[in-house]
């Protein structure tokens, strides 16, 4: 098991990065709350990992906390959900809101996150009431200097699950001038959650 890696950042395209360590570079897929704390590119970081192995992948998944990394893992508990969906879950909101998500037994605002139905958010609920409240999360703050800041909004909210289209609607309402990519996801979740 790889469960904690410590390296150079050395590429970040959304929901991927590359880190080196010590010359062998490891893609790492990561929730937008991670992704908006990362240093720039060419920084030390240190992330722990979950990695999981299928019939015939591989992958490598890297959070910045370890309470990221807990709910990850229980998520991919609920029958239905995988680590896509994980993702997204992350990526929409913080811990801690799901946290209050789950207690307040939201369902509407949980199927707005991109791959949840009703059926989906109601196991959520019963399976994971009794373990959320070991999971508390930090506010995520936005930093990074990518190229095409629309564009790679719009390829990160598909690989969250967005249809292209909606990507690019939400991604286009989200824009303002100046705003990076990391920006734009954020505020275009946010919408798309109602929030």
């Amino acid at each position: 098991m790889i469960g904690r890696l410590r390296g150079t950042l050395v590429a970040k395209q959304p929901p991927w990065i590359v880190l080196d360590v010590g010359g062998v570079g490891y893609e790492l897929e990561v929730p937008m709350s991670t992704l908006y704390d990362l240093p720039e590119t060419g920084r030390e970081v240190t992330l722990l990992t979950h990695y999981a192995i299928k019939e015939d992948t591989a992958a490598l998944y890297g959070f910045l906390r370890e309470e990221e990394r807990v709910l990850f893992r229980n998520l991919q508990k609920v029958s239905g959900i995988g680590a896509r969906i994980s993702l997204a879950v992350l990526s929409g909101v913080s811990t801690d809101e799901f946290a209050r998500l789950v207690h307040d037994s939201d369902i509407a605002a949980l199927t707005r996150i991109p791959g949840i139905g009703k059926k989906t958010a109601e196991r959520m609920l019963v399976e994971l009431r009794d373990r959320i409240d070991a999971i508390s999360s930090s506010q995520p703050r936005p930093q990074g200097n990518p190229s095409s800041p629309q564009d790679e909004a719009v390829a990160a909210l598909q690989q969250l699950g967005y249809k292209p289209v909606e990507a690019a609607r939400l991604t286009k309402a989200a824009f303002e001038e100046g705003d990076d990519a990391e920006t734009i996801i954020r505020k275009a979740l946010r919408a798309a959650l109602g929030r």
